[in-house]
Order: C-alpha cells, then structure tokens, then sequence
C-alpha cells in the first residue's frame, strides 16, 4: 500500500518517474541564458562601437581640419568645426606649384591601375594553374611562395636599387609598376580560393568538349574566381595607392611622385623652412581619400555575388 511517506519531499520532488527536471527548474535556466545572451550581446556591441570610433576619429579629425584656416588649425579645437575655409584650401591646394597636387594624384592612379591590373592578372592565374593543374615540384615552388612571406621588402631595396639602375629604370614609372606584378601574397590567395571555387569536373567537361586551356581559364576559371579576384585589385590598389618608401628610393623628379610622398615633401618643407603647409596636407589627405571610396563602394557588387554564388551551390 503507498501512504504518504513514500512521496518525494523537498528537492527530489523537481524530478519527476523520468527522470526529467520539472518545468520551474526549465525556466529558471532559460532565465539565465537569456541574461547571459544579453549579457553577451552588450559586450560585442560596445565593442563594436569601440572599434568604429577608434576607425572613424581620425577621419572626423581631417574632415574637421580641412575646413579650418591655418590659424584655426593651431587655436582651435581640432574635433569640431570653427570657421568654414574649405573653399580657399581647395583653391591654395589645387594651384600650389602650378597644381602639382593634381599630377600627383594623376601619377598614383597611373601606378595603381596599370600595376594591380597586370598584378591581378598573373597572380590570378598563378594562383589558378597551382590548384587545378598536378606536376613536378608543385609542392616545393608553393613553398618558396609561402617562404618568401618572411623575406622583408626592405631588405630587397639595395639589389632592387642597383638592378634597376642597370636597366636604366631608376626614375621612370617602369620602377613603380614593374615590380607591383609580383606579389606573393596574392598567389597564396588566389590558389586558395581558386581550390574552393573552380570546381574540377567542370574543367574536365570543358575539356571534354573540346575547349582549350587558355579558353578554359578565361571562360570558366577567371570568371568564377571573379571575387577573389577583386579582393586581390582591392588589396592591391590600396597597398600602391600608400606606398612610400619605393616611390621614395626610386623616384627623383617631384613631377612622378605619388600623392603620398608628394605630401610627406610638404610636411618636410616645415621643418627646412619658415613655411607651414600643414594647412594644405590636411586638405590634400582628405582628396587622396576619395579614389579609395569610390573603388570600395564600386567594387561591393563581386563581394555580394560571390556571396549569393557561394550560399547556391
């Protein structure tokens, strides 16, 4: 006969013949993990918005700056608005030394374009023969690619320098482009992508059906690697867009100089000189900024179609 005695009391009665924990016992622990979840939630956001401030002050400070006149820019607060001068640094900027500014910014697109356009190109297609093709010495030639990571660019500038130099290229576009073709980086990731994207057995039905390599390559191959392809353009232009110390080894006129070198020359003309073009830096900043805008937002449409292509397949 069952009494009363033999019914569970106190903590055992949240287990019921199953087993199983009762519904209170449920909630308390969903209760919990909504917190914890919140919790979370709260940290990544202020985290990220951390980080976007850390990213966007310093563009606020030049868009602030820009506006400012050069009395301004010493006097004044440097993260809000006084006096609005954008329209006379412009003009100061853009007439300088008969507009050399604008020949700068000429020389920067020229190097970016034509260099990460050819860079694109081979290092795509490197990329692409080391993952879809097999012969000798693939393994070794992939490690010299990823070996070469480690060989600092400085440590190439005097064999650079003196090559150069016998090639008669010191001074000349040929000494900013050429070398941009190469890229080891972009090897790397061009065969990655390539073995994650170009299927194999669509390769082999091209093949089949009578098409040739090259057509394969241009036909099938580059257009599915369309996305890491512009990543590489991408990664590419913004390294030669910045870079300094090549233009600064191996160029000498002040006609082909980059815009970033152009301006380092301005900010140098303080410290030589009673003359203070900090004003005109600023405002010449804020305009090298906007070829990169423009080439992000216009560059968005292969990231969004090489997501879309990646979530049908």
């Amino acid at each position: 006969m069952t009494t009363t005695m033999d019914r569970p009391t106190g903590p055992a009665a949240a287990t019921n013949s199953t087993g199983k924990r009762a519904p209170a016992r449920r909630r308390r622990t969903e209760a919990g993990h909504v917190r914890q979840t919140r919790r979370t939630k709260a940290l990544i956001i202020t985290g990220l918005a951390l980080f976007t401030l850390y990213s966007l002050a310093p563009v606020w400070w030049l868009i602030v700056s820009a506006t400012k006149s050069q009395r301004d820019l010493y006097t004044t607060n440097g993260l809000w608005f006084t006096a609005i001068h954008l329209k006379e640094n412009l003009q100061q900027l853009f007439t300088y030394q008969d507009g050399i500014f604008l020949r700068w910014m000429w020389n920067t697109l020229f190097y970016g374009f034509v260099g990460t356009a050819g860079m694109t190109v081979i290092c795509v297609a490197c990329g692409y023969a080391l993952a879809m093709y097999e012969f000798r010495g693939r393994g070794f030639l992939m490690g010299c690619i990823i070996g070469s990571f480690l060989v600092p660019g400085a440590l190439l500038t005097i064999p650079s320098f003196l090559l150069y130099t016998d090639l008669n290229m010191v001074d000349t576009p040929s000494a900013i482009i050429l070398p941009s073709f190469f890229n080891a980086f972009s090897v790397y990731l061009a065969k990655v992508y390539a073995e994650g994207a170009v299927p194999p057995e669509l390769l082999e039905a091209a093949r089949i059906d009578g098409a040739g390599e090259y057509r394969i390559f241009f036909r099938i191959g580059a257009r599915l690697m369309s996305t890491g392809a512009a990543t590489i353009f991408l990664l590419g232009f913004v390294g030669m867009w910045n870079s300094f110390f090549g233009p600064l080894v191996f160029l000498r006129s002040s006609e082909k100089w980059t815009v970033m070198l152009g301006l380092y020359s301005w900010l140098k003309v303080k410290t030589d000189s009673s003359v203070d073009l900090t004003g005109m830096v600023v405002a010449g900043s804020i305009i090298s900024l906007i070829p990169m805008v423009i080439l992000l937002v216009s560059m968005q449409r292969y990231w969004r179609s090489g997501v879309t292509l990646g979530s049908l397949k």
